[in-house]
């Protein structure tokens, strides 16, 4: 639905309708699944990385698609002809038998999505980054535990055995009380400055639904369907894309929430380009027993001093733990303690943590039996608040005190000012 008659119906509507739905489904989820019952689902994005999350639930009734792009949609209802199809996903969540929704859009649509079905009473699987800003995340925080829905946020390698392994070396006192961390991958996201030039939009978008809550531009190839994430106004770059993955570990092994003070450093400030690279330096505020910790984020061609020194292996992306007996160098599929020699004769602990079932099955289990999940909105927006703090940090050009209750930047209005951004008129918050 593209055209404006369409577009003002909804403006009007949607808040109305939601708000019903809240109810209807509030009552109509509070149900007994029987041991091979599916979960009805309908799936935002089904495309590229939502066409990854799309075969992890197809194991569950997928009764609705959609995706502003018309190839995209027709290529997934080939393969789920049963699924109805739609363009606007405001109209997919007016269905009543749609249980549980997959959000695999650009991140500006993430939270938009998100609070929509939150609010109309769906279990919600999200995409990282959780939201676009920081005042977003933490309203859909709220919103979850508003509704007590059951959330997942997509860092899929959280389920994954080596994160598992890492997490019990650390908190079983491996390599001793850790108070340094760095975090770094290669790579950056970066669009070019200013407007990218008007270009006629393919007949198969919906150009108006794919810019959602941000302002209006002219469309452009460079942003759809993946370079997005190196402009402002719909990614936040090689931070916003990846941190959520590669801090994930450190947060969890060191039951990291809020940082105190975020501050970064980076190539010049461009208004609508994301940076090629950036250091961010979080420091996290005591836990119970546990020290603070100094958490170095690293992308673009940087990396700690301890690759200069000669101290760690070349490996490419990495997390480093700094203890006082040792340090534990992990990335996705592989560890190592160092230095080797001090470890030769190390006994690692017996497994605590047991093996995942599956990061997507995880989430439409527990959905199914009120169950728990592993990187709920609670946690992974803890998580992503830090994540879109150091983009604060870099935009702003200040060290950030972090007040966390109050969701403000200590003396430092220019700071605040990137913590929440105008949304398009129709697209208002529904929450």
């Amino acid at each position: 639905m593209t055209n404006e008659t369409s577009r003002r119906h909804f403006i009007m509507s949607s808040a109305v309708a939601l708000a019903g739905l809240a109810l209807s489904k509030e009552r109509s989820f509070a149900r007994t699944y029987s041991a091979n019952e599916k979960l009805n689902i309908g799936v935002v994005g089904v495309a590229n990385q939502g066409a990854y999350d799309l075969g992890n639930v197809m194991s569950q009734n997928i009764v609705a698609l959609c995706d502003v792009d018309a190839n995209y949609l027709g290529a997934a209802s080939a393969k789920i002809p049963g699924a109805k199809t739609y363009s606007d996903f405001r109209k997919m969540l007016e269905r009543k038998d749609i249980e549980a929704v997959v959000c695999a859009t650009p991140d500006h649509l993430h939270a938009t999505v998100t609070s929509m079905a939150l609010v109309s009473g769906r279990h919600v699987y999200c995409e990282k980054p959780l939201c676009h800003n920081v005042w977003e995340v933490r309203q859909i925080r709220e919103l979850t535990k508003k509704h007590r829905r059951v959330t997942q946020m997509g860092t899929q390698i959280h389920a994954g055995n080596n994160y598992r392994r890492v997490v019990e070396l650390v908190q079983s006192g491996a390599i001793g009380p850790v108070k340094e961390v760095h975090v770094w991958c290669g790579g950056g996201y970066h669009g070019k400055e200013g407007l990218a030039p008007a270009m006629e939009v393919p007949s198969t978008l919906s150009w108006d639904l794919w810019l959602g809550p941000a302002a209006e531009r002219p469309y452009n190839k460079c942003y759809v369907p993946f370079w997005w994430r190196g402009w402002w106004a719909f990614g936040q770059g090689t931070l916003g894309d990846l941190a959520c993955h590669h801090m994930d570990l450190s947060h969890w092994a060191l039951d990291l929430r809020y940082p105190s003070t975020v501050e970064s450093e980076g190539p010049p400030v461009e208004e609508e380009g994301t940076s090629e690279w950036q250091i961010v330096k979080y420091l996290y505020p005591a836990r119970g027993e546990k020290p603070p910790v100094h958490l170095t984020w690293y992308h673009g061609d940087k990396r700690p001093h301890y690759f200069a020194e000669g101290k760690l292996p070349t490996w490419g992306n990495g997390t480093l733990f700094v203890g006082e007996k040792g340090m534990l160098l992990a990335d996705y599929d592989k560890r190592v303690l160092l230095p080797e020699a001090d470890f030769k004769d190390f006994e690692a602990p017996a497994p605590t943590i047991p093996d995942s079932i599956g990061h997507h099955k995880e989430w439409f289990e527990a959905c199914k039996t009120n169950g728990h999940t592993t990187c709920n909105f609670d946690y992974s927006g803890a998580l992503t608040e830090a994540v879109l703090l150091g983009n604060v940090a870099y935009r702003s050009g200040k060290k950030i005190e972090w007040d966390a209750h109050r969701l403000r930047c200590k003396g430092a209005p220019e700071a605040d000012a990137y913590l929440r951004e105008e949304r398009r008129k129709g697209w208002e918050w529904i929450g």
